[in-house]
């Protein structure tokens, strides 16, 4: 069992942890890549870094956060979980579970939205973008999920239980990950999505093949923060999550910092609610031994 585990090993995450392991809390981060700092050619507009590349500083921030005492892990994010009855939660990546008391929330702000004529307008008509949240509503159903790699595995074994048929559609990628066969696979592009009032079909390329469908999930690429809040209860509203000024989100021992609480994309920004959250996790661990010792 981890005090806090933060998603995410840019900036926000880092700060976060920096205080937390300072204040001695176990820390564990998990990280997979460094997002859009990871693709910065050159950063000039954070103190104390007059001209370095972006994944430099990543690679600083890191080594900083581990020098603390913070556990580093590599991996992708696929699951999270919190418990109802000790409020712990549980983080699954592609191959390993961890367990803390508290949790982060830090991978930046989801980047990867398909072009594909008809799904904005049948966002929440239809198109869901939490399998853990909305599968119980397509019970007996003919659902889709929109992806071609783990996150997409992980959300089509939340549905399998539950649905009449599942189909990955991969939008022209190469599956890259092992299916169980009760998966039905399309890897042709989608040409838009159809629908009245809710979602009733996609149209396949080239010639316009229809597959009639009640729900859509979607999950491309890397499950973002916005994602993950979702699953385990917090409000997202814009491509954001929504959090307090001490950047909890309304979920018990979730917080949420950088790129993905929305506003201005910049380091700066990141290091400083990464330091507030990590601030404030350190008062709620503190605040919960205290009152389990009392208790």
């Amino acid at each position: 069992m981890t005090d806090t585990i933060i998603i995410g090993g840019g900036p926000a995450g880092v700060s976060a942890a920096l205080y937390t392991a300072r204040a001695g809390m176990k820390t564990l981060i998990i990280h997979k890549g460094g997002g859009a700092l990871d693709k910065a050619e050159r950063v000039e507009n954070f103190y104390g870094s007059p001209g370095t590349t972006g994944p430099a500083l990543l690679e600083t921030g890191l080594t900083h956060a581990a020098d603390m005492g913070a556990e580093l892990a590599s991996g992708e994010v696929v699951k999270i979980q919190r418990d109802v009855q000790d409020g712990h939660f549980t983080v699954q990546t592609t191959s390993e579970s961890y367990t803390a008391r508290t949790l982060l929330l830090a991978t930046g702000a989801s980047r990867l939205a398909p072009a594909i004529p008809g799904l904005s307008t049948y966002e929440g008509k239809g198109i869901s973008h939490c399998a853990i949240c909305d599968a119980f509503f397509y019970k007996g159903k003919d659902v889709a999920v929109l992806g071609s790699g783990p996150y997409a595995l992980s959300e089509a074994n939340q549905l399998l239980p539950l649905v009449k048929s599942l189909t990955l559609l991969t939008n022209g990628e190469e599956p890259s990950t092992q299916l169980p066969p009760e998966i039905n696979i399309r890897k042709e592009k989608i040409q838009e999505i159809i629908g009245e009032s809710r979602l009733t079909a996609v149209a396949l390329e080239p010639d316009g093949e229809h597959i009639p469908l009640n729900g859509l999930f979607i999950a491309m690429g890397v499950a973002g923060a916005t994602e993950l809040a979702r699953k385990a209860g917090a409000f997202v509203e814009n491509n954001a999550v929504i959090v307090d000024k001490n950047m909890q989100t309304g979920v018990p021992g979730l917080w949420a910092a950088g790129d993905c609480t929305g506003g201005m994309k910049q380091i700066a920004k990141a290091v400083y609610e990464g330091a507030i959250a990590g601030t404030d996790i350190v008062i709620y661990l503190r605040g919960a031994t205290i009152s389990n010792e009392n208790s």
